[in-house]
């Protein structure tokens, strides 16, 4: 059975995936009508009273502007989340999800690398193996042509990526002394001031169709943003990461769902892969803390 911390991260990433697809999907249906910026400061705005009214639920509204929180991290992850979303948002609008989400599946591997270096922890080969054979799965699923790589679009998702691999290790800094209510809070005003400020000189009037929409894009980034932060507090980064390659399934769903896109084969066959990968990762890192207990 897998220890309390690592079981909680896994079902908190399982989650997160399950909502920031939910939210993917609404950016790429936004995109084609607001400009990236836009589509930023809308997800702050529209989010920041969920996250208020649950800062204020668990009464810690002194805490998000006490003297002790490491503002240095706090400013660094915004900007990476905003510059994130704006990436991401851009690449949307000429890359389907199935291509996005390719690219972006190589998260989990830069955040496996930086977990070595700036959380000290320590990846054993075993991880890698796992890590590998699950990107190798989403690019037998998801096969997007060999230009798709090379436009625009493609290189602001893989830049994308890094923001997003980067801002989760911060995260995790953070989260090591903080309560997640700050990551959630001060994220996702970032992203309602600075996307606001980005977006101001070329604002495009909001009009009654938004109005589902954006509800539903400020629920799942709520969600998903909270879930994220929980993930990366209670598991370790490295068991944690490949757990996120469960967003296939859910883009898969909300392919057919709103775009009625049907998966082949190869696309089943890739997701075997991913999932076989990520059950190694799991059942070898119960071996390895059961082997590690008795000693």
């Amino acid at each position: 059975m897998l220890p309390p911390g690592t079981l909680r991260g896994i079902v908190s990433m399982l989650a997160a995936c399950a909502a920031f697809a939910c939210m993917d999907s609404l950016l790429k249906i936004l995109s084609g009508t607001f400009p990236p910026a836009q589509v930023a400061a809308l997800r702050g705005i529209t989010g920041l009273p969920l996250v208020c009214l649950y800062v204020a639920w668990r009464g810690e509204t002194r805490t998000l502007f006490s003297r002790h929180l490491r503002w240095g991290l706090h400013g660094a992850r915004g900007v990476l989340t905003l510059v994130m979303l704006l990436l991401f948002t851009f690449g949307l609008k000429t890359l389907g999800l199935a291509e996005a989400y390719t690219l972006t599946f190589v998260a989990p591997l830069i955040i496996t690398l930086l977990s070595v270096p700036l959380l000290g922890e320590r990846v054993r080969p075993r991880h890698w193996v796992a890590i590998a054979a699950g990107f190798i799965g989403v690019v037998v699923a998801l096969r997007p042509e060999q230009g798709a790589f090379m436009s625009a679009g493609a290189l602001a998702i893989l830049a994308a990526a890094v923001c997003y691999a980067l801002s989760n290790v911060l995260g995790r800094l953070v989260s090591r002394s903080e309560p997640s209510s700050t990551l959630v809070f001060w994220t996702t005003t970032g992203l309602a001031v600075g996307g606001a400020a980005l977006a101001a000189p070329q604002w495009v009037p909001l009009a009654p169709e938004h109005a589902w929409p954006l509800a539903g894009l400020a629920l799942s980034g709520f969600l998903g943003q909270l879930a994220i932060s929980e993930a990366f507090r209670h598991g370790q980064a490295a068991a944690i990461a490949p757990f996120e390659y469960s967003a296939l399934a859910w883009g898969i769903a909300l392919d057919w769902l709103i775009w009625r896109a049907v998966p082949d084969a190869w696309t089943l066959g890739g997701g075997a892969i991913i999932i076989a990968s990520g059950l190694y990762l799991a059942r070898s890192e119960t071996r390895s803390r059961a082997t590690a207990q008795p000693a």
